[in-house]
């Protein structure tokens, strides 16, 4: 069994708030057995995974690691997903600082995926998607709850685990995933991509801006905090 059956299995259990031993005894085993298979050191039955999708509300294929979906529908092609780029007008209303920041990172975040598929690393697309697809939940829901007005039932996770960082958490577990695939495929002796300038300019003429402009950006930011934090010492 996969270890995104473990991962997910533990994501839940911390979504829906209640400690190891609630869920235990909820799925009529030992507070031992279900770390065991929360940390991948054990694989359940599969009467285990029915009672726990059933406990957990989600299809066994989303438990699996194999949807994003948790009713397991899958999306069977790219050509399913929307595409707001492709439309004639795509500025965000009422901003165009928006819309260049909302293209920079979008056209980056294609250099990396289109980069990161050329590897097949599957386990480093899924470990960099979950990253990104976190940050972006993150900062979502700092916006929806902003104001103070709004119902938090709309997510899973508690808005007390929310604030005390458990989003942040997974967020450094899937860069430490990511960074392990890739060692995995440097010790299997698979090939990366070129990516000096010149190999990135020629292969993304138009994308590769975008992702000098966040390179640059990034690096004047994090040594302006770095110079301030030394001088304060």
């Amino acid at each position: 069994m996969s270890s995104d059956f473990s991962r997910c299995l533990s994501l839940l259990r911390q979504e829906k708030g209640i400690s190891q031993r609630a869920a235990a005894k909820d799925l009529g085993i030992s507070q031992a057995l279900l770390s065991h298979y929360e940390n991948g050191v054990r694989e359940p039955g599969l009467a285990f995974v029915i009672r726990a999708c059933d406990y957990y509300n989600v299809s066994a294929d989303f438990l699996l690691g194999r949807t994003l979906s948790r009713d397991g529908t899958t999306i069977v092609s790219p050509d399913e997903l929307y595409d707001y780029s492709t439309e004639k007008d795509n500025v965000l209303h009422g901003s165009i600082m928006a819309t260049l920041n909302k293209k920079l990172l979008v056209n980056s975040v294609g250099v990396l995926f289109d980069l990161l598929g050329k590897t097949g690393r599957k386990d480093a697309i899924t470990a960099a998607a979950q990253y990104l697809g976190t940050a972006v939940y993150k900062l979502f829901r700092h916006l929806y709850r902003a104001d103070g007005s709004q119902n938090e039932d709309f997510f899973s996770v508690p808005t007390r685990q929310f604030l005390t960082g458990v989003t942040t958490a997974d967020m450094i577990c899937s860069e430490a995933e990511y960074v392990d695939a890739l060692a995995a495929h440097v010790k299997e002796k698979g090939s990366f991509p070129t990516m000096n300038n010149d190999a990135l300019m020629e292969s993304y003429p138009g994308l590769y801006q975008s992702l000098l402009q966040i390179i640059h950006n990034t690096g004047e930011r994090v040594n302006r905090q770095l110079s301030s934090h030394n001088a304060q010492r």
